[in-house]
């Protein structure tokens, strides 16, 4: 069921609701007060007959006389009076008798002074009145005709205007749930048109204050996230294409080279050589890629642990040495180690390695000397990492973009690479939420400088 519908419908129910019990507030208020003003007639009605009888001392004959001829005589109020010995000394149609008084009764009324009940559908009323310094007990008993008539016509009256309401409100429900979710319409008819070629696209605010505006304002920001990372793929898929097609076309071309002609055994090595280092560039290429990938997973799929940056710093460094021949690091502990408490961070081990071994290499690879400094501090809330090389530095043109993916600056002359380690260790260091930040003079050296909060 579409909201539209159920808001109609709820807002229809309730209100219907609320009616039907203010209809049945009033129906059952007038109720009560119709049987309490006919109580109070009854009583007012056995009263003066009383004093007729007893003061003004009007014959039987006469009363009665004036209680047969009166107009709806079957529906008049009638009225008996007895002593408290239950002697009737007067009753206006004995040969009626609707009360049909007995002797309990009387006694019940002389106890309580007063009563009142139904019998059948008439409304009886019992009373002890005290006249000349004598009790009686007086009865009277009448069906009301005329306020049952007009309870009547307020029960349907009630029902005919509750069920007309209802369908008012039907109608009027139907109207407010389209004008309130004319936004909600008129923005699923923008989203509609939105796809992947035209992520620039937004839907309207409205004024930014309600509900319906934050959806929108949620939305769009959505709508951003979509469209940068979109933009950001079809950056990657071009780099990476542009990437994998140089090494490939060297080793193609080689490869052609080589079978083209006789060659000898030298030639035939050299030429494989060269393959080699061009099918290591893939597989360098290759795992950058995966690594880079991994680091740009929710934190959620990965697993970190407590980890000592010591332990991690000095493996990485191990790696750096074995993998590359030729390359130094030097790793400093600025003081000693008071607490490991101080040293130790959560994380992901593989992923700082990775990283910390990106910082190495590139300060490695730019330096005459092939060596990179490590230098550690700790703090109680956080350790600071330093990378230093007397390496030919980085250009102020290429500062702000030496951590873009597949940027390579003008210092790529001097090393080969494929520029995707700065950006995938600024990816991890964020990923432990850490910060990472550069230094650099041209032809005097870089220092990058790594701050990762404790566990």
């Amino acid at each position: 069921m579409k909201i539209r519908n159920k808001l109609t419908l709820l807002f229809t129910g309730i209100i219907a609701a609320l009616l039907l019990i203010f209809a049945m507030v009033i129906y059952f208020s007038f109720s009560q007060n119709r049987e309490d003003e006919y109580y109070s007639l009854l009583r007012h009605t056995a009263i003066t007959k009383a004093n007729l009888l007893l003061d003004a001392k009007v014959a039987h004959s006469v009363l009665q006389l004036i209680y047969h001829n009166s107009e709806n005589t079957l529906f008049q109020e009638e009225v008996a009076i007895y002593d408290t010995t239950f002697h009737l000394l007067y009753h206006d149609a004995v040969e009626i008798d609707k009360v049909k008084e007995t002797k309990q009764m009387i006694d019940d009324i002389i106890n309580k002074k007063e009563i009142k009940f139904y019998q059948g559908s008439l409304q009886v009323i019992g009373i002890l009145y005290h006249q000349n310094n004598n009790n009686y007990v007086i009865t009277a008993a009448a069906n009301d005709v005329y306020g049952y008539a007009k309870l009547r016509n307020l029960e349907y009256t009630l029902i005919i205007s509750f069920f007309i309401s209802v369908i008012l409100i039907l109608f009027a429900g139907r109207f407010i749930a389209n004008k309130a979710l004319q936004p909600v319409a008129d923005m699923v008819d923008k989203v509609e048109e939105i796809t992947a070629t035209n992520l620039d696209h937004r839907i309207s605010e409205g004024s930014g204050k309600d509900e319906i505006a934050e959806l929108a304002v949620t939305f769009n920001a959505m709508l951003d996230r979509l469209e940068k990372s979109f933009d950001a793929q079809k950056e990657f898929v071009s780099n990476i294409s542009h990437e994998l097609r140089t090494p490939l076309t060297a080793m193609l071309a080689e490869l052609q080279l080589t079978v083209s002609n006789e060659r000898n055994n030298e030639e035939y090595k050299k030429s494989i050589n060269h393959a080699i280092s061009d099918a290591q560039k893939l597989v360098k290429l290759f795992n950058g890629l995966l690594d880079l990938a991994k680091a740009s997973y929710d934190q959620t799929e990965i697993t970190f642990k407590e980890l000592r940056l010591d332990e991690i710093l000095m493996d990485a460094r191990n790696d750096v040495l074995h993998d590359i021949n030729g390359f130094r690091v030097n790793i400093i502990f600025e003081h000693e180690i008071e607490n490991d408490d101080f040293i130790s961070v959560k994380g992901n081990e593989y992923l700082l390695k990775v990283a910390f071994m990106n910082l190495m290499e590139n300060g490695c690879k730019f330096s005459e000397e092939n060596e990179s400094t490590v230098a550690i501090t700790y703090f109680k809330d956080k350790s600071i990492l330093r990378f230093h090389d007397n390496g030919i530095g980085i250009s102020e043109e290429d500062l702000p973009h030496i951590f873009t993916p597949f940027y390579r600056g003008t210092n790529k002359r001097y090393a080969a690479g494929n520029g995707i380690g700065l950006s995938l260790t600024k990816k991890i260091i964020r990923l432990h939420k850490g910060d990472i930040s550069v230094s650099s003079k041209v032809d005097e050296g870089t220092t990058f400088t790594v701050e990762l909060p404790h566990v």
